[in-house]
């Protein structure tokens, strides 16, 4: 039986303002949820971490073998009128969040649809909420503000006004980011790049 309710996918609205966003409550149900969080990669840093450096359980693999199939792919691409057939990708999973997460940004340019995919089997905190903004410049002007609770999916189209950010939390905030990039070679080497001088800023100032 599958984990992933793509029926749940097909059904959400598009939201368009102030960029084009889907929110799927029930993308991973109740049942299904509790299971892969048994599995969920065995993290202790506040930092984004690549597949190949995590280890995780059954479960957690077969939810990743569901969302990287070309049905998955297609049925998020029609969603946002996207063909994603030829775009490469990345995972990163995350299992908390400190306090200089959550600055307002667009993503990165490489980037043509992000999405996101929470674990946290509650959420009690008016904090970490992922806000859908109108400026880079104002946190409290949004359009949506989006609870991070468990098996639910947030997808978002990258756009030079796409701004995102969330008030600082300082705790366990369970998520995984799948990317797909643009198949340009410069798009996807810049990408490496930024993700590569973050990573050493981070570790140069002291932060996990």
């Amino acid at each position: 039986m599958p984990l992933i309710d793509l029926n749940a996918l097909d059904n959400c609205e598009l939201q368009t303002d102030p960029f084009d966003y889907i929110v799927v409550p029930d993308f991973l149900p109740p049942e299904a949820l509790k299971r892969i969080n048994v599995d969920y990669p065995a993290i202790d840093t506040a930092t984004n971490h690549e597949l190949n450096d995590l280890k995780y359980g059954p479960l957690f693999t077969s939810f990743l073998f569901e969302l990287q199939t070309d049905e998955f792919r297609a049925h998020l691409g029609d969603k946002f009128g996207v063909d994603l057939s030829n775009c490469p990708t990345t995972i990163t999973v995350r299992k908390y969040c400190e306090h200089s997460d959550g600055h307002i940004h667009t993503d990165h340019k490489s980037k043509v649809i992000t999405v996101l995919v929470y674990f946290n089997e509650e959420w009690n905190s008016d904090d970490g909420c992922l806000r859908m903004l109108r400026s880079s410049s104002d946190l409290e002007d949004y359009t949506a503000e989006v609870k991070p609770l468990g098996g639910r999916l947030l997808a978002f189209r990258r756009t030079d006004w796409s701004w995102h950010g969330h008030k600082p939390f300082v705790g366990e905030r369970r998520m995984l980011q799948y990317n797909f990039l643009s198949d340009s070679k410069l798009a996807q080497l810049n990408q490496k790049v930024s993700r590569m001088g973050t990573h050493f800023g981070k570790r140069v100032l002291g932060m996990r």
